[in-house]
């Protein structure tokens, strides 16, 4: 007997929606910007905390390991256990764990610190969406996914920003401490504001399934965030890389074999699923690619400082945002999810295609570019988050935003390990022979060796892998629009997704 899981938010919710958004985006963009804020403060880290550049690194990677690990079972256990209960349980854990960063007397106490973020994150952000799903009706949800994803999008690209703001006025530690009263404040909000939405799941816990997938998760992107600098046929990346191959195999197995998985596989069979899932993954294959490779053109090439550097890439955050906000939902309504999907990922490939060929050393001949890859991914991540939210029951919305969230740590690191091996390879392949070697290991060490004619030399050889780089990121998001709009084709409506109505939803009980 079918069972209603969901229905239309309740009037109370409804004029509460708006407010519950800000709230949730508002906790979102602190635990996004916490990706990125340490990458300029590791300099400072390594003087005044007297660490080393390695655990300067950890600090920084630590975090991210455990968020990309976690956040599927993040997912999951949101559906399981409440969504409201466990995005306070991460708000908490985030923001207490932000405290003791701040004051982290040793290196590993920092460590440490950023590891438990993570973990505080992976709950935080899989169980804010899933409540949007709740909170929101069919045809706001587009637009309250759009505001979601471009907080996500802006919060990363406005990290460097924040983070050398507060070390030019405080210490390295205020890049934390910030959390703590946003946490305490999205607290109380979320408590007055947010009803409790009942678990909607009471199966089994798949134990062997979380920590399989956790495995896998953390393994592979620790190979694919290696690449840039060890390369692809080293054991650093290799290892981590098999191991993560043989448990993501292994969690495959276990799910379709028991009899309540973690992650219904079978999400997978459906092409809309499937689609938004490759949509998802290189459009932010493709920021993530763009934004690393526009940090090393500005600086390196252009010799801008990083806080310079990151000035200029505003633009890109600034037409994101526009692209997630008000971009995405045009597109999606008039133009349906395929076309959505295909024109928005085409306007990214064309941005990225003339940042590559356009002059490497005139700014204003990338900001084109800039605008055009913002714009792009910028409705293109809320089209796909929407089609893949809508494309499975709103009992396993929190799973699904597991998933989001996970192929969306898979994708960046993929675009800066891809773009980034192709930079090195034709770096490498136009220096002499002599430098080879240091170019192998680093543009500004093949540079230091040379003046004159020789430097000129080695800057173009680094802007033509820079250019190269670019274009292929742009054939790859191209491509991956043509086969994610093709797969939609494929489906029986091309139509803008909807939610399915309530009493076609069932609870896991009704389904046994």
């Amino acid at each position: 007997m079918s069972q209603p899981a969901a229905r239309q938010p309740a009037a109370s919710i409804d004029r509460k929606r708006w407010s519950i958004l800000a709230v949730i985006c508002f906790a979102l963009v602190m635990v996004v910007i916490d990706n990125t804020v340490l990458n300029i403060a590791i300099p400072t880290l390594m003087t005044e905390l007297s660490t080393t550049a390695a655990e300067a690194q950890w600090a920084f990677t630590s975090y991210l390991l455990v968020l990309s690990g976690f956040v599927l079972v993040g997912g999951v256990a949101s559906d399981r256990y409440g969504r409201k209960r466990v995005v306070l349980v991460g708000i908490t854990l985030f923001g207490t764990a932000s405290l003791a960063a701040a004051f982290a007397a040793e290196p590993w106490h920092l460590i440490a610190a950023r590891a438990v973020m993570g973990f505080g994150a992976a709950l935080l952000m899989p169980g804010t969406l899933a409540i949007l799903m709740h909170t929101f009706s069919d045809a706001e949800r587009p637009k309250a996914i759009g505001a979601w994803m471009a907080v996500a999008a802006v919060g990363s690209s406005g990290g460097p920003i924040l983070g050398g703001f507060l070390i030019s006025h405080f210490w390295w530690g205020a890049v934390f401490l910030i959390n703590v009263p946003i946490s305490i404040l999205c607290l109380v909000a979320l408590v007055i504001l947010v009803p409790d939405v009942p678990a909607t799941r009471n199966d089994r816990i798949d134990w062997i399934g979380a920590v399989l997938s956790v495995i896998a998760t953390v393994s592979l992107v620790w190979a694919i965030t290696s690449v840039p600098e060890h390369g692809w046929a080293s054991a650093d990346v290799q290892v981590p890389a098999v191991i993560g191959v043989l448990a993501l195999a292994a969690f495959i197995a276990w799910e379709l074999r028991v009899e309540s998985p973690m992650l219904d596989l079978g999400l997978f069979r459906n092409l809309r699923f499937s689609a938004a899932v490759l949509g998802g993954l290189l459009a932010s294959f493709g920021m993530a690619g763009s934004l690393f490779l526009l940090t090393l053109h500005f600086q390196l090439l252009n010799g801008y400082t990083p806080i310079e550097a990151s000035i200029r890439l505003l633009p890109l955050a600034i037409c994101t945002l526009i692209g997630s906000t008000a971009i995405s939902v045009i597109v999606l309504q008039r133009l349906g999810a395929p076309l959505a999907l295909l024109s928005s990922m085409s306007v990214a490939a064309i941005g990225l295609l003339l940042i590559g060929l356009l002059p490497a050393e005139d700014y204003l001949s990338s900001l084109v570019g800039l605008i055009l890859v913002g714009l792009g991914t910028g409705a293109a991540g809320p089209v796909a988050g929407t089609v893949l939210m809508s494309s499975i029951p709103l009992q396993k919305a929190g799973a699904g935003s597991g998933v989001s969230s996970t192929i969306q740590e898979l994708g960046n690191g993929l675009g800066v390990a891809v773009l980034g091996t192709v930079l090195t390879a034709f770096f490498v392949t136009r220096l002499p022979g002599s430098l080879r070697a240091e170019g192998e290991s680093s543009f500004t060490d093949a540079i230091g060796r040379v003046s004159g004619a020789a430097a000129d030399q080695v800057r173009d050889a680094f802007a033509t892998g820079l250019s190269f780089s670019q274009i292929i990121g742009a054939v790859t998001v191209f491509g991956g629009g043509l086969a994610a709009a093709a797969l939609l084709r494929m489906t029986r409506s091309a139509a803008t997704p909807q939610m399915p109505p309530a009493d076609e939803l069932r609870t896991p009980a009704a389904k046994h």
